[in-house]
């Protein structure tokens, strides 16, 4: 393990624990010993998850629908009673449904901007609460995406959500600075499989060609930035954003002239 990568005694929770990128999160933060809350919407697929992983001595699991407030502050409720306040909270569940902004519905947007936005607004505010209430100096790390910085056709309602949690991100930074709480947004890479939302495979190969280092992300990628960003390795900071993204946020490597190749 690296020197940060020991998170023994933490408690943290895990928003969207049964995604991809998710069950990667839940790996990552029980190789380092930390004790761990897992929250999804889908609960038949969380207690089977739940069951499989070791959650630490005072570890459980919470079905919660990040689209209702009430859901949202049920799960807060539950990590005070048991818990007091969480160590780290990772907002990581988000969803990425495709469609061209002439055809998409009204409601379709909403859903959008209330898993991706939202949830995190209210379950930062909410578990920052506990933490200033109890003293503990924790991190809050919003799983991002290289999107909110690159539009993508199809899916722009999804790219201006990540925007708005990047700025969101910046916001609760600042503002919790004075109680020791680091808030930092984490955006990892190309990581196929959803359940969510699915995508094609002509989508799949199209992007993973596309990318810079020429392959999609790791569990070690994400493991890697997000103990770092969970740890005390990072400290001294707060209101960034970590990009691990094998350079897939930067630009495009199609090239429409005759030269293909370098010299």
């Amino acid at each position: 393990m690296d020197f940060f990568s020991d998170l023994s005694g933490k408690r943290v929770v895990v928003t969207g624990a049964c995604g991809v990128v998710g069950r990667w999160i839940v790996d990552a933060f029980v190789a380092a010993g930390a004790s761990l809350c897992l929250t999804d919407a889908q609960a038949d697929a969380l207690d089977a998850h739940a069951g499989s992983v070791a959650l630490g001595p005072d570890g459980f699991s919470y079905a919660a629908d990040l689209t209702e407030e009430r859901s949202i502050d049920g799960l807060i409720s539950e990590i005070a009673g048991r818990w007091g306040a969480a160590d780290v909270l990772v907002n990581n569940a988000g969803i990425y449904p495709s469609g061209f902004l002439l055809d998409i519905p009204t409601e379709e947007f909403d859903r959008i901007f209330s898993v991706n936005l939202r949830a995190p607004f209210i379950l930062t505010r909410g578990i920052a609460r506990q933490m200033i209430e109890t003293g503990v100096k924790g991190s809050v790390i919003n799983i991002s995406s290289g999107a909110s910085r690159k539009m993508r056709r199809t899916v722009v309602p999804y790219c201006t959500s990540k925007t708005a949690l990047d700025r969101l991100t910046k916001g609760f930074a600042i503002e919790l600075a004075e109680f020791g709480i680091r808030v930092n947004a984490l955006e990892p890479g190309f990581a196929a499989g959803s359940s969510v939302s699915s995508l094609t495979d002509e989508h799949i190969s199209n992007t993973i060609a596309a990318i810079p280092l020429g392959r999609p992300s790791s569990p070690a990628d994400v493991a890697n930035g997000l103990l770092y960003l969970a740890s005390d390795a990072s400290a001294y900071v707060t209101g960034a954003t970590l990009t691990i993204d094998g350079g897939n946020s930067i630009g495009s490597l199609a090239v429409h002239q005759a030269k293909k190749h370098p010299l």
